[in-house]
């Protein structure tokens, strides 16, 4: 990009991200200088910030003669403030949800079409642009837990209205482990570290989490969605969002409709190999974190469209469940979605504390327009939130920068720790006789609940619909792919096989067995629990849309932002390398050399045609784990090395194992059917054997050619296609798909060891 266009893109960017939150932010961002002089927290300048004041034992006055310390005195401030500050850094974690990350970006509706159910602007006026806040996070592990865990995601999002802050506070996972919110102390106690030994950490891997959820079958539902391939997303830009409760729209008419929310990826929804997945925590344990950041900084924005499910009051009792109760989906074909908005972030925060850690979300924020229902675990949440927040932020948490509405706010709150308004009043009472802060009547934007008629008997019991676990558990089952579901049942059988306690691993088969009658005996093999000679419960056979991940598929092929590493060492064909990276960059991939060294990588003889390239990441620095796809380009010297280095050789054959696209040329190709070789299977790379020969191939997604030349590339425009010719074009294609799970699906990774 030229100098111009770099400048005219950095102006809009900037034009397009000063949004009300982040000019209301201004107030509290300081910009150090250099040179900056260093003061107290009251504004003193500090002259020593590395000696505490203490008695000194010495018959000289000059610090250079001091004998002996003596005692530190407790008159020293600037002392004191030091340490107590570093004290108090930390505030009490989230009880769940403790590990997370977040970005700030902005909402907007394609127009008014959803004005026929509520009147909130928000949601119906396409002239404004809403900045929000979204916090991405797992649920059972601490702050220092890792990035890809097996787990739900927290997806919350914060509103800034022109009417106040409104919060969906929702997850990857459209539906939850309990109907009401009195069970919630005892499904966070089961999932969390068991309290004898405090193991294990970030997992659901033990005794008491499939204890509780064994015994507790409305659990059942939730389970399958967390041990599938939902259970380790690719990234949190791969993720779907849910408001999880049922809320209530208003229409100006006042005909109330029940609503669910969704945020669907602009991206696709993927995820990561269990064993992948695994290695990732240990390798880079801030993986989706630093995945948000690389995105948002690359300009490729993550986007969700925003879409709502809607029925009206009137229809609440005509299904066979009942739509308040949160382990229960909506089916498509039942309750059509209505895309009417888009979610984008666009920047990263200026510091993790005061905005990703200090962010405190609430169910129980919502705007005029926008209500709740009687879904029992919303009742709950909406007390819960709101009591956390106070407990770890304090009363005045609502002051704080990144939590402060943007629209004009006053009530008569007053005192409090960490109160940061400063009101200029006689009176922090109402009625007062200086007629301030007067109520507001609903036509002036007052908020005003529904009028809702209530009948019935004052009792602890649920509705009879809530009664039935399985059914949305087999839809849920019956939907998947074949290869979802093999991974749906070896997930299970991992976290079994961590259980000790047989009547643990052998009990949850009965639940199982009420899901489907093969997932229940294949577990069992697994585990070894009791194989079940029959079915609990007929599998009504019945599918529905949008719950396998490959109805999430892109309508056009993109592999923006997706992570592709280039295996290169002295002596490769720059030339080629060059042409296939410019293709692939073009459609904002993001491409990364890995050599033998962080250093200058001299090309093969006779490319001498500059500066050498520079890698990266040495091959020991980095993991296939942590990229989408792998390329091996050509050139006999470099490939000889190559085929040397052991962790080269484990590269290749660990992206084929997790089914990644591959792609190599020329020597490299040669080098590809050495290491990837598949005893007793047909040669994936026969037809590109012939060096100098460009036909390109592709199988079971590894991309292969004899050569790739200039004026391949010339003809090589990118099109990401099924039925594209081109070398890179293929290569992008096959990215495009996220995995080629045949390989998997046919037992080809099997034969190979990674």
């Amino acid at each position: 990009m030229s100098s111009i266009g770099q400048s005219v893109e950095k102006a809009f960017t900037t034009m397009t991200s000063k949004n009300s939150k982040v000019v209301d932010l201004q107030r509290d961002i300081l910009e150090p200088r250099t040179s900056q002089p260093l003061t107290t927290d009251h504004g003193v300048k500090v002259a020593d910030t590395d000696n505490w004041l203490k008695i000194i034992d010495s018959d000289s006055e000059s610090k250079s003669e001091s004998k002996k310390n003596g005692p530190s005195l407790l008159e020293d401030q600037i002392g004191r403030e030091k340490i107590h500050r570093f004290d108090h850094e930390r505030i009490p974690e989230r009880v769940v949800h403790a590990r997370g990350t977040g970005a700030h970006g902005h909402f907007k509706v394609f127009d008014d079409r959803a004005s026929k159910y509520t009147f909130a602007p928000v949601l119906t006026d396409s002239s404004r642009t809403t900045p929000v806040f979204v916090r991405f996070s797992t649920v059972q592990g601490s702050r220092g837990s890792a990035d890809t865990v097996r787990d739900v995601r927290g997806f919350a999002v914060k509103f800034y209205t022109e009417e106040g802050n409104w919060d969906i506070v929702g997850n990857d996972i459209p539906v939850f482990f309990i109907q009401d919110a009195i069970k919630f102390p005892d499904f966070v106690h089961a999932v969390k570290p068991e309290p004898h030994n405090e193991v294990p950490q970030g997992q659901s891997a033990h005794n008491n989490f499939w204890d509780f959820v064994g015994l507790q079958p409305e659990s059942a539902h939730m389970v399958m969605w967390v041990m599938s391939d939902r259970g380790v997303p690719r990234s949190f830009r791969m993720m779907q969002g849910f408001g999880v409760n049922t809320f209530t729209l208003v229409p100006a008419d006042g005909k109330r409709h029940f609503v669910k929310f969704h945020f669907i990826p602009e991206l696709g929804v993927h995820s990561l190999l269990w064993d992948e997945a695994l290695k990732i925590n240990g390798q880079d344990p801030d993986f989706h974190r630093k995945d948000l950041s690389e995105a948002i900084e690359s300009g490729a924005y993550p986007k969700w469209k925003f879409a709502i499910q809607t029925i009206p009051e009137s229809e609440q009792h005509k299904f066979d469940f009942d739509i308040l109760d949160a382990t229960k989906i909506w089916p498509q074909e039942l309750v059509p979605l209505e895309e009417i908005g888009e979610l984008v972030l666009d920047r990263v925060v200026d510091e993790f504390f005061p905005e990703t850690e200090q962010v405190a979300f609430c169910t129980s924020h919502v705007v005029p327009g926008i209500g709740f229902s009687d879904d029992p675990l919303l009742q709950g949440r909406n007390f819960s939130y709101f009591d956390t927040q106070i407990s770890r932020l304090g009363a005045n948490w609502e002051e704080l920068p990144i939590n402060r509405p943007v629209c004009p706010v006053f009530n008569h709150n007053c005192d409090g720790k960490s109160r940061h308004r400063i009101v200029k009043s006689e009176v922090n009472y109402w009625p007062n006789r200086k007629d301030i802060g007067r109520p507001v009547p609903e036509e002036k934007g007052g908020y005003v609940e529904y009028a809702e008629r209530l009948q019935g008997i004052k009792q602890r019991a649920r509705g009879s619909k809530f009664q039935e676990h399985f059914n949305h558990a087999q839809l849920f089952y019956n939907s998947l792919a074949a290869y979802e579901k093999a991974h749906l049942v070896s997930a299970i059988g991992f976290e079994l096989s961590h259980c000790e306690d047989p009547d643990v691993y052998r009990s949850y088969i009965n639940v199982l067995n009420n899901i489907d009658f093969d997932l229940a005996k294949a577990v069992a093999v697994k585990v070894n629990g009791d194989v079940p000679k029959k079915a609990g419960r007929e599998n009504h056979g019945r599918t529905s849309k949008g719950l396998s991940q490959l109805d999430f598929l892109p309508k056009e092929p993109t592999i923006v932002s997706r992570r592709i590493a280039i295996l290169i060492s002295d002596g490769f064909n720059a030339v080629e390398m060059q042409a296939v990276r410019a293709a692939l960059t073009s459609a904002k991939a993001v491409c990364y050399l890995i050599g033998p060294r962080r250093n200058h990588i001299r090309p093969m003889v006779g490319q001498d045609f500059g500066p050498e390239v520079f890698a990266d990441h040495h091959f020991d620095s980095q993991r296939s784990t942590l990229f989408d796809a792998i390329y091996i380009p050509s050139g006999e010297e470099h490939v000889k090395t190559i085929a040397k280095n052991g962790r080269v050789v484990h590269w290749v054959r660990e992206a084929f194992g997790h089914c990644k696209a591959i792609a190599a040329v020329g020597e490299g190709v040669d080098f590809l059917r050495e290491v990837v070789r598949l005893p007793g299977s047909v040669d994936l790379f026969t037809p590109s054997r012939v060096q100098g020969i460009d036909e390109v191939v592709t199988s079971y997604g590894v991309v292969t050619t004899g050569k790739y030349s200039a004026s391949s590339a010339v003809t090589d425009v990118l099109n990401i296609a099924a039925d594209t010719k081109g070398f890179a074009s293929k290569f992008g294609f096959e990215i495009s798909q996220h995995r080629c799970y045949e390989r998997e699906l046919e037992g080809l990774t099997q034969q190979v060891a990674f």
